[in-house]
């Protein structure tokens, strides 16, 4: 009977460290919706993709919806078209546009950046060696923010795009010691914060917020799996996203601060969604969805959310006369200016 009594003693103490800890994972500050700050990520090649007037659309980001803080993309691939030659036209009228209006960058480099196929490598470098490939990407990254590090509106540097998501994308086998000759080339030239960024859902964050002055993850919730055949909603809670931060930050301290760097805001469909019908792409982005994903995002702990889609609400409201995701979107950038007015 003793013996009894001790057994179900221990499975009761194991049971209330195992929730205690569980507990003591969760939580974090859920930031009230007025200290909330929100910006987008701009890509001119999806723009283009959407076959949209790319400068149109970025003025309107500017403004119509009122947006002041921009993660900007240095492509490789549209910079140095040919090798040695470098092309700044498109970045400049970007970035001397946003600094008119006062609005923040976060300018992204490196071979792998936002939008598909990840990596975004010039043609000319098809064939040429790991160990040249890599001496010119650092080549690109140190004339890319020689160039720009006097611009004051750049507020951080992002190094590469979610680098240890190595499945995903078309891109050469990740070298995390070249990651680090990167960020190492960049702190050198310029004093500004590093970001790092990582999948939210489907890496464990460690490796990459070690590296990082800003640790920026993507946030999802409805996708399609090529791997699967089939839509996939992630079963997981705001918690999900403070367990792996709370984990994360005992065995990273270096972040001094952490982002969404991608919010989804834009439909994830079976193929381009510009191919597929309006009731597939409201199979992961609706009106409804998007309102959804801006409270899970809150309830999950940040504070600083770079949306994903601006060039696709452009491109319902000027393609489909679908001008709800736009309105959304501009109820709230414009709800945060007048909160800093």
């Amino acid at each position: 009977m003793f013996k009894r009594f001790k057994i179900i003693k221990n499975i009761l103490l194991i049971v209330f460290v195992f929730l205690t800890v569980l507990l003591l994972l969760c939580l974090g500050a859920v930031y009230p919706k007025n200290q909330l700050v929100y910006g987008v990520t701009f890509s001119v090649k999806q723009a283009k993709a959407l076959d949209l007037d790319w400068q149109k659309v970025f003025i309107s980001a500017l403004d119509d919806l009122k947006i002041d803080r921009f993660r900007l993309v240095a492509y490789w691939d549209e910079i140095e078209k040919n090798n040695g030659q470098y092309d700044w036209q498109d970045l400049d009228w970007q970035i001397q546009e946003a600094n008119s209006r006062n609005a923040q960058i976060i300018l992204a480099v490196g071979g792998r950046l936002p939008r598909w196929p990840e990596c975004h490598l010039p043609i000319w470098t098809n064939n040429l060696t790991k160990e040249t490939r890599e001496d010119k990407i650092l080549q690109y990254i140190e004339k890319t923010v020689d160039k720009y590090k006097n611009e004051k509106q750049i507020i951080a540097w992002q190094v590469e795009n979610e680098p240890f998501l190595s499945h995903f994308g078309d891109c050469p086998k990740l070298d995390p010691d070249f990651l680090d000759r990167e960020i190492e080339l960049v702190k050198k030239l310029d004093d500004r914060p590093i970001i790092v960024t990582d999948s939210g859902e489907l890496s464990l964050w460690i490796p990459a917020a070690r590296r990082a002055d800003i640790f920026g993850i993507t946030m999802y919730r409805d996708t399609y799996s090529a791997y699967l055949n089939r839509y996939v909603h992630y079963p997981i809670t705001p918690s999900f996203f403070k367990i792996k931060r709370n984990i994360t930050k005992i065995f990273a301290w270096k972040p001094n601060n952490w982002i969404v760097i991608e919010l989804q805001a834009e439909p994830w469909a079976s193929a381009p969604y510009q191919s597929v019908s309006q009731a597939e792409r409201d199979r992961t982005m609706s009106p409804e969805k998007f309102k959804e994903i801006l409270e899970f995002s809150r309830k999950a702990g940040f504070k600083e959310f770079y949306l994903w889609g601006v060039e696709w609400w452009y491109w319902e409201k000027d393609k489909n006369n679908r001008p709800e995701f736009w309105e959304i979107a501009k109820g709230l950038f414009t709800r945060e200016l007048g909160q800093k007015e």
